[in-house]
């Protein structure tokens, strides 16, 4: 066989793979980025017996208590009828199928960051979860935070869209790891203090935040030796984040325990990523450490 005839055999073969083949791959690395990005934790109520991603897991802030919506693929209550132009500008842009503005308790301003490509990886698997007919709650918050259109105000003040560009000068691997962290496990929408207005505090960024989620209160991370992680090692971190076991030996709790189920899905490369660039933080110091 010559080398063109062999070349044009190689592309008939290439299209005449099933269409599936590609879309498995599409769903496994979906799968992978919902789990790491906890997707389950917010649009599951659990305690309330609630079915998977439809919805109604209460979070409880200082502006008044958000409800998770629901994301299964039904097409009334959930996403089914999004396309995934739709999807994308919601985690894009943080604007909604109707082109509402979408309050920042839903971390678009982390999720901005995601690739394209793992935006659509995530659409597809959560498109091929079971829907669910159940509408989602009515957020209960004080006014004027629950007014939408003051959000184009929040926005300029501190929305700046992505996606996530990669900083000249460092390693593959420490880029590799901010994406992960900032964009896909979003740890600074926990680990950072917010102003009045409800928006991240960039100049502390990862140094904990006494008035986390639900009231918990989100550790310091940053390499500060006294009061955050700068005696641990990136091994140290590493471990945490598969197996929820600090340096202490004891194990980490709360919404915490929620975010290592997550990252315990990821490779042991991309979780080492992450810990090489927690590593880096520049050391921040607090009035004390925060337990997890």
């Amino acid at each position: 066989m010559s080398k063109a005839l062999g070349l044009a055999a190689g592309f008939l073969l290439i299209a005449a793979l099933p269409a599936g083949a590609a879309d498995e791959a599409s769903l496994k690395r979906g799968e992978v980025l919902f789990n790491a990005a906890d997707c389950a934790g917010c649009h599951t109520d659990v305690k309330g017996g609630g079915q998977p991603l439809a919805g109604g897991r209460p979070l409880a802030t200082p502006f008044g208590t958000f409800y998770g919506p629901n994301i299964t693929p039904d097409k009334e209550h959930g996403i089914g009828g999004w396309s995934e132009a739709q999807f994308h500008d919601a985690l894009r842009k943080g604007i909604d199928d109707d082109g509402h503005y979408l309050f920042p308790v839903f971390p678009f301003p982390s999720f901005t960051g995601m690739s394209d490509a793992d935006i659509a990886d995530l659409y597809a698997y959560l498109q091929s979860r079971p829907a669910v007919a159940q509408p989602s709650k009515p957020h209960e918050v004080k006014p004027p935070f629950g007014w939408r259109f003051l959000q184009v105000f929040w926005r300029a003040l501190f929305f700046t869209p992505g996606p996530l560009a990669p900083v000249e000068g460092q390693s593959a691997e420490w880029n590799r790891g901010r994406y992960l962290a900032e964009a896909i496990v979003h740890c600074e929408e926990c680990h950072t203090p917010r102003n009045f207005m409800g928006a991240l505090k960039r100049g502390q960024a990862f140094a904990g935040n006494p008035q986390g989620p639900d009231g918990q209160k989100a550790p310091n991370i940053t390499a500060d030796p006294e009061t955050g992680t700068g005696k641990w090692s990136v091994e140290d971190i590493t471990t945490l984040l598969k197996t929820g076991q600090t340096p202490e030996f004891d194990f980490v709790g709360s919404g915490m325990a929620e975010v290592v189920k997550g990252t315990a899905a990821l490779s042991d490369e991309d979780r080492r990523a992450i810990a090489v660039y927690v590593k880096s933080l520049p050391p921040v110091r607090t009035e004390r450490k925060a337990k997890s």
